[in-house]
């Protein structure tokens, strides 16, 4: 379905919104768990949005900024994800594969305004020296007006003023090159989150982990409220217990501070 101009516009104005959380991080709005959903809102197909937002959510579970490593943008891969999906009709998965260049195109931009507004650097410091705020607050806020206008623009010229060449590119591609891409996206979730598991898996979680695994391959997909509810109870006995822990560790170090405490003339 093609986009109108007030859609395109709407998708822009969020770009604006999640862009900037993206590159403050504060909201956390930019996941593309929220910005795949809202943009579905926006083209008027939510269950795609939804569905799109989860798969490529799981992809970006293990890429987080670094110092100065920057992954590919996911607000605009969430939001690109939606558009492609929707506009030529193939898989959110495959959408999600051809979505990673624009966030990757994003990624440069962001790196290259990394070291260009060094140039802002000595006026700050300036500033802050001078206790001059006003500038000091100006200079901030054209740094953030700079990134908000260029996801505006990525966003906009991509989702609406290039939906037809992007259209007849995919239905151009031949059916190998469009599974290809739909396999990539498949595994991309599994990737993300192995990346994820590489950071935090310990070894005492490892059973809750396989006991997933097991679950999950006996639950109708259709339905995954079971294995949401049976994490949840497991989070809740690992959340009392530990609690539980804490509070015979804290008692037994009043009995020792308190053995350990008394006078020498008792004997002990």
């Amino acid at each position: 379905m093609p986009i109108t101009l007030a859609q395109g516009l709407l998708l822009g104005i969020f770009a604006i919104i999640a862009g900037l959380d993206s590159w403050l991080e504060v909201f956390y709005i930019f996941r593309p768990i929220i910005s795949c959903t809202i943009a579905g809102i926006i083209l008027g197909d939510v269950r795609m949005g939804i569905i799109a937002g989860g798969l490529t959510e799981l992809a970006f579970a293990g890429l987080t900024p670094a110092g100065g490593t920057q992954p590919p943008n996911p607000a605009v891969c969430g939001i690109m994800t939606v558009v492609i999906a929707h506009t030529t009709n193939v898989a959110p998965t495959t959408a999600m594969s051809l979505s990673l260049p624009f966030a990757m195109l994003m990624q440069y931009i962001l790196l290259m305004y990394y070291s260009a507004f060094s140039f802002f650097m000595p006026m700050l410091d300036k500033a802050a020296a001078e206790t001059n705020l006003k500038k000091y607050r100006n200079l901030n806020f054209l740094m953030m007006a700079i990134v908000c206008i260029t996801f505006f623009v990525v966003i906009f010229l991509s989702a609406y003023a290039a939906q037809a060449p992007m259209r007849t590119l995919v239905q151009s591609m031949p059916k190998w090159l469009i599974h290809g891409f739909e396999l990539a996206g498949a595994a991309l979730p599994a990737v993300g989150f192995a990346m994820l598991l590489k950071v935090l898996l310990r070894m005492e979680y490892v059973p809750f982990l396989l006991l997933g695994f097991v679950v999950a391959s006996f639950i109708n997909y259709s339905n995954v409220l079971p294995a949401a509810v049976i994490g949840v109870v497991f989070a809740m006995i690992e959340f009392f217990r530990d609690k539980k822990n804490k509070k015979l560790q804290e008692q037994i170090n009043e009995l020792k501070n308190s053995a350990g405490g008394g006078d020498d003339e008792d004997g002990i």
